[in-house]
């Protein structure tokens, strides 16, 4: 008779909780969306290494405003999600494609994305993005010529984007060769997939030429910008941040930008 009493009070207590934290997980969708209709009122999600989810429907969930989810290659987590009431997304360590159905109420979004290039490879080969509300984005990538075409469609459908923060880290992205090969497998011309031929193939130094590239790239692309962060990796630069000649916009020239270097983790906790 205890434990079901202390069973009935941490479901009660579970029932009427703002934010639920999910870790290690083997629920399918259908369970998920079971739990998710007895917390009419919860406002935060979390989703660690779920591994059993694959359509991630928060539909019914009309008061939860922030999804947290982690997932990796052997954990791959939800791959489709439709959460049209969030305003705050964080997807992070993310190995595996993943669609976003309906974010139409996102303003905060950010993307940990493993192999960055792997936005650039969609949209070389026509995958959709879908527009996005958010005004305020971070984007944590290298700076190299693979990252560029994903980069760009990002801020594109981020008409809305007021702040903008880039974490630039010594990253074990996927190789740019293998892209080579596989686009060259499927008959693309390198020459035109790598346009901003200004930005340094894998491998390659970063310059101070480099990252005034990758910040002209951001600037151009956004329209509404407020502030612009850019945090370079000072274990691994190779020239003085004060080489670096940040670049203006008629549009955008009221824009405050931050470029420093500092010491960045591996990896961000929640």
């Amino acid at each position: 008779m205890h434990r079901v009493l202390e069973s009935l009070a941490k479901i009660l207590k579970w029932l009427y909780s703002l934010r639920l934290s999910l870790s290690g997980c083997t629920l399918s969708d259908e369970s998920l969306a079971k739990i998710l209709t007895g917390c009419p009122i919860l406002e935060n999600l979390t989703l660690c290494h779920c591994s059993e989810l694959r359509v991630l429907d928060l539909r019914k969930s009309l008061r939860l405003r922030t999804l947290q989810i982690r997932r990796n290659m052997s954990v791959p987590g939800p791959t489709q999600i439709v959460a049209p009431h969030i305003h705050s997304l964080r997807l992070l360590n993310s190995q595996l494609s993943c669609t976003f159905v309906d974010v139409a109420s996102l303003t905060e979004a950010k993307l940990g994305i493993c192999y960055v290039s792997i936005l650039s490879l969609a949209e070389i080969r026509g995958v959709s993005f879908p527009m996005l509300k958010v005004k305020s984005l971070t984007l944590d990538t290298d700076i190299c010529q693979y990252v560029i075409p994903g980069i760009e469609r990002l801020l594109q459908n981020s008409p809305d984007l007021e702040t903008l923060t880039a974490l630039s880290r010594d990253f074990n992205s996927l190789p740019g060769k293998y892209l080579d090969q596989y686009l060259k497998s499927q008959g693309f011309n390198l020459n035109t997939c790598w346009r901003s031929t200004s930005l340094n193939n894998r491998g390659v130094d970063l310059t101070s030429e480099h990252v005034a590239s990758f910040m002209e790239l951001m600037l151009k692309h956004t329209k509404k910008l407020d502030k612009m962060l850019v945090l370079l990796d000072e274990g691994f630069l190779q020239f003085e941040i004060e080489d670096v000649v940040v670049p203006t916009f008629p549009h955008n020239k009221n824009v405050n930008v931050v470029l420093c270097a500092t010491k960045l983790m591996v990896s961000e906790q929640w």
